[in-house]
């Protein structure tokens, strides 16, 4: 089979990406492809993995998805797959349309992670978008979404009926997050921090969607609180004027891409998502696998994976008020914080472990070839 994704870049997208074509192969064989990412992004490899180009580009270019049009259509003749599963909205449209476009035409698994349809570009492109979205998802044979609330938006959008949709969570190799017992005291450090500073952190990519601005907002008013923002990306420099502008270049520490994140979330007193969208967020799965408790902005698939005062706090989206006031709450009740932390580890211990995805998609994929 052949397996498409945008680019591997830091996230829940590339990891299942990468996990499902390691740990797939012995029952179904995988050729990955991918894009690059920006040098911003960070990117995701598995020695075990090959990964062969493809000139995929996030924004639309005629002439850069013409040349992977190309590059996917040659692939999938000489692969002759008998799926394609593409991920990521880019690879998953020019996938898609390539594999319609084999003389003998591939099983179709597309899986939303998330999706672009609304909210991102100006609305004559949205209405594009979604009309092509629908005319792909008619012809596709599986339409897999990450949570209950992705597939009740694209189904709101009219992509296709419900029936259409399987419910696929996300899962990750949750043990390293899993093993945290104790801070490691190594960011605090790095930091220049005591083990007495109230800190929160914030994990991702720093892109407008995840709307870095708002917890920066939050942290004015929370003084005395420190801020790691832990990720890279396009608005870096952007936000670090606003956090001098605001007063909080001493408050707000902007460590890049940290290579052992368990690590560093151990020295977390919570973990913060301020996103305006998210499929189901990554760093909230590992922020409570870690027992960290967390306060996140409700949209998408958070609540998938956040229950409300049960594992921290949903606020609404562009909120730093409340932001605020539910990260005050936690860092003033640290018999709370351990509670909700735990509370978080046993729930997603199970639902978003790697062992269970392994599984859904291998079912999956023998129901499409009636391998047995």
């Amino acid at each position: 089979m052949v397996r498409l994704i945008t680019r591997l870049n830091i996230g829940g997208p590339a990891r299942q990406a990468l996990l499902l074509t390691k740990r797939l192969a012995p029952d179904f064989p995988t050729v990955l492809a991918a894009g690059r990412p920006g040098a911003s992004e960070g990117e995701l490899g598995d020695p075990a993995v090959d990964v062969i180009d493809v000139p995929f580009v996030r924004p639309p270019s005629p002439a850069m998805d013409l040349r992977a049009f190309g590059a996917v259509r040659q692939l999938l003749r000489e692969v002759q797959p008998r799926i394609v599963h593409t991920h990521m909205a880019k690879a998953g449209a020019i996938g898609r349309l390539a594999a319609l476009r084999v003389s003998e035409r591939p099983r179709l698994v597309h899986t939303f992670h998330g999706h672009v349809l609304e909210g991102y570009f100006a609305r004559p492109v949205q209405r594009a978008f979604v009309e092509a979205e629908r005319w792909l998802a008619a012809r596709t044979d599986v339409l897999v979404a990450v949570s209950p609330e992705i597939r009740d938006e694209l189904v709101e959008l009219k992509i296709a009926p419900e029936s259409r949709f399987q419910v696929v969570p996300l899962g990750l190799d949750l043990d390293p997050y899993l093993r945290v017992t104790q801070p490691s005291g190594k960011l605090r450090a790095a930091l220049g921090i005591g083990a007495d500073v109230p800190l929160v952190g914030i994990v991702g990519r720093l892109v407008p969607v995840k709307d870095h601005s708002t917890m920066l907002a939050a942290m004015n008013l929370l003084p005395g609180v420190h801020l790691a923002v832990i990720g890279d990306g396009e608005l870096r420099s952007r936000l670090e004027a606003e956090a001098r502008q605001l007063g909080l270049h001493d408050r707000v520490h902007f460590t890049g891409w940290w290579e052992d994140v368990p690590v560093a979330m151990s020295d977390l007193d919570v973990i913060a998502l301020s996103s305006r969208q998210e499929g189901t967020p990554v760093a909230m799965i590992e922020a409570l696998a870690t027992a960290r408790p967390v306060v996140a902005t409700d949209v998408g698939g958070v609540s998938h994976v956040v229950t409300d005062g049960l594992h921290g706090y949903l606020v609404p989206s562009g909120d730093p008020r409340t932001m605020a006031d539910r990260l005050g709450d936690l860092l003033g009740a640290p018999g709370a914080r351990a509670r909700m932390g735990e509370c978080g580890r046993e729930a997603v211990r199970t639902k978003f472990g790697q062992e269970r995805l392994v599984a859904d998609i291998r079912e999956l994929y023998q129901e499409l070839t009636g391998a047995n």
